[in-house]
């Protein structure tokens, strides 16, 4: 019997559940909670609402409460047991999805896993934004990063460093230290340049706050937002419909490339 279950054994599988809103998952993480004996989701991120694409007699776990050993020892338990089991991450898991140990943890027992990616909560705030974070001859580089706090930061990879590039920029997990992001991007952007702080970005409350650096600190504690949010600078932010803008290559007709002729 044993042998019979080991060969039926599934891919413990890393689904990023996207920013919020359910209908932003991919089709085929969707398809993956539907098929699923076990969820072992990140509760205090991903919303539970995601749950609903799972199967009736799916078990569900919220991982908040739990440490990395508890966490690696339940996907394995349910792997030994033959059930096809998903770890669901909040946004893409690639990213602050401490994904990385955990894997390791599964490769130690020769556990396989494979990874779902999903839609990260800059991408999303681009959407509703209508942004496009790689103008023309203005910024074609976006740095995703965040403060370093109780979990440090890389010294060479300091926001003070990054910041000086001025390009596009998408700062994670830094809201409580709202006050320090605020003086540096000063320092770097200019306290008169345009900022955004999005706020449980696809979710029913969501929140989008354009203002200046100088402001930005202020804005942020007078809606009482300290978690859940990013902060967005850069040429992207700063720019207007209204304000002409260099073309891409892309689809300039004095352009030629190998599906096109120049005209």
């Amino acid at each position: 019997m044993e042998n019979n279950i080991a060969t039926h054994r599934r891919p413990i599988v890393f689904c990023g559940a996207g920013p919020g809103d359910p209908e932003l998952i991919t089709v085929k993480g969707k398809r993956a909670l539907e098929n699923a004996d076990l969820i072992l989701y990140a509760g205090s991120l991903v919303p539970e609402a995601l749950l609903d694409w799972a199967g009736p007699e799916a078990e569900t776990i919220s991982s908040a409460g739990l440490n990395l050993e508890q966490i690696i020892q339940i996907m394995a338990n349910a792997y030994q047991q033959g059930k096809s089991v998903v770890r669901l991450h909040t946004g893409d898991p690639s990213l602050y999805g401490a994904i990385a140990e955990q894997i390791r943890g599964l490769k130690k027992q020769a556990i396989e896993y494979t990874v779902i990616p999903g839609v990260t909560a800059a991408f999303a705030a681009a959407a509703t934004m209508g942004l496009e974070y790689t103008l023309p001859e203005q910024t074609q580089t976006l740095i995703l990063t965040r403060m370093a706090g109780r979990t440090p930061v890389p010294e060479k990879e300091a926001l003070l460093s990054l910041a000086q590039h001025g390009a596009s920029m998408a700062i994670y997990l830094s809201m409580a230290l709202v006050d320090e992001v605020a003086g540096i991007l000063k320092k770097t952007y200019g306290p008169k340049a345009a900022c955004a702080v999005a706020c449980r970005v696809s979710h029913p409350e969501e929140k989008i706050l354009r203002t200046r650096i100088a402001d930005l600190a202020q804005t942020a504690k007078r809606e009482g937002i300290n978690r859940l949010a990013l902060i967005l600078v850069g040429p992207a932010i700063e720019h207007c419909p209204d304000t002409p803008l260099a073309l891409s290559k892309l689809y300039d007709k004095h352009f030629s490339h190998g599906y096109r002729k120049e005209e």
